[in-house]
């Protein structure tokens, strides 16, 4: 008779549930599972759903066995500790139909914790060394909360304390001792490339041909589309056993991206604007002044994000009022009256000043109608001009762009900084 036992089948497909009822409210952001996805994209574990559930057992029942119907791994953060509100772990034992009984090595664990810090232990701490029937402990050095290692043969239930210090370092150690053997040796490799210029739907029909090309591939590679404030991302996947031959799949595919998009792609491994112009301006040993109105310093705030940005970035001006303009970089009153502070003439002669007043190489000038008022028929809410000059050359752009107050703001700072780019390009 044919021998059918052998390893269970590779996690490829995982589930994360975050629980607590406090991220159900604008009060507390998940982050646990951007780690948690991390962790497990490295192993070439796909994420394919997130939930947040709330103490509530029948809410969070009801999640868990959603999730257990789709995916190979499930992944629970939070609801481990001693309180009535902790029902993380007694909902999943209901749920896998595994009783619960107390741990003797844990209850000591627990125990010990509190005697170290010269404390007696609270009866209720007894509740975080219920184990269910079957399940791998795993120690937390850091806290009072054990996580739980459920292995259901295909599939698996692992259970993780809420605090990041405590989860980030057993989630090191279940990767490491537990999830490493059951990924089939493959790993997940991602790629951003980043575009500006171009309509989400503009870039997806651009590249619909490639996307037949790619996932026909040898090394079959999965890509999704994002807009963003002033840009569209571009995100690309592959999983298999060899990174080197994932990260050279994954490099073709950039390449053909730009080949079909050009200038209008700026980054194909997941930089910022802010990062790429920085780059640029440091192969160039150029520096960079900024004078802006609208964006009130928001761009040379986000070039001043990047580490090291001071080997460039010398001088940012805000000259919100029409004063300030004239005084701090000398725009004539008579350009203003007679062009409008919101014009490419204006936008031009920003730049120019800020430039000549710092000695940079590069000078940008941005100037616009944030809103929600100062609108007019000429000139509406979201009016920007975008002045760069740079050694000889000098590019004005006169912008609309659509939104809000600050999303207006942002997109212009994106729109400057991309004529920087493609100025330091040729």
């Amino acid at each position: 008779m044919a021998d059918l036992t052998g390893p269970p089948a590779p996690l490829e497909r995982a589930g994360i549930i975050a629980v607590g009822s406090e991220l159900l409210t604008p009060l507390k952001s998940d982050t646990n599972s951007l780690r948690i996805t991390d962790a497990l994209n490295q192993l070439g574990i796909e994420v394919v759903a997130k939930a947040i559930a709330g103490d509530d057992r029948r809410e969070l029942a009801a999640v868990v066995r959603s999730m257990l119907d789709r995916v190979d791994l499930l992944v629970l953060c939070g609801g481990l500790g001693p309180t009535d509100d902790d029902v993380t772990r007694e909902v999943v034992a209901e749920v896998l139909d595994r009783p619960l009984a107390e741990d003797g090595d844990v209850a000591a664990a627990v125990a010990k914790r509190f005697a170290d810090r010269g404390l007696e232990m609270p009866r209720i701490n007894l509740r975080q060394a219920l184990v269910p029937a079957g399940a791998v402990v795993l120690p937390n050095p850091k806290g009072t909360a054990p996580g739980l290692w459920l292995d259901l043969g295909d599939r698996a239930v692992v259970l993780l304390p809420g605090p990041p210090r405590e989860l980030i370092p057993m989630l090191q150690r279940v990767a490491e001792e537990h999830l490493a053997a059951r990924t089939g040796g493959r790993t997940l490799v991602r790629r951003i490339v980043g575009i500006t210029g171009r309509t989400e739907s503009h870039t997806d029909e651009a590249l619909g041909p490639l996307y037949a090309r790619w996932a026909s591939a040898d090394v079959r590679i999965s890509a999704t589309i994002l807009a963003a404030l002033g840009q569209i991302e571009l995100h690309l996947s592959a999983r298999g056993p060899d990174a080197g031959a994932l990260n050279g799949a994954l490099d073709r595919a950039a390449s053909d991206v730009q080949a079909v998009l050009g200038a209008d792609v700026f980054s194909v491994d997941g930089r910022g604007l802010e990062a790429v112009v920085g780059d640029l301006l440091v192969g160039r040993g150029w520096w960079i002044a900024v004078a802006e109105s609208c964006t009130g310093g928001l761009v040379a705030e986000r070039l001043t994000r990047v580490p090291g940005s001071s080997r460039y970035l010398g001088h940012g001006i805000v000259a919100y009022s029409n004063a300030a303009k004239t005084a701090l970089l000398g725009v004539p009153p008579a350009l203003i009256e007679s062009k409008g502070a919101v014009s490419e003439d204006v936008a031009r002669a920003m730049a120019l000043g800020v430039r000549e007043r710092s000695g940079a190489e590069v000078g940008v000038g941005v100037t616009g109608i944030a809103g929600p008022g100062g609108g007019t028929t000429a000139k509406p809410v979201g009016t920007v001009a975008v002045a760069v000059v740079a050694g000889p050359i000098l590019r004005v752009r006169t912008l609309r762009l659509m939104g809000e107050r600050e999303h207006v703001r942002y997109q212009a700072s994106q729109a400057a900084l991309d004529v920087v780019r493609r100025v330091l390009q040729g």
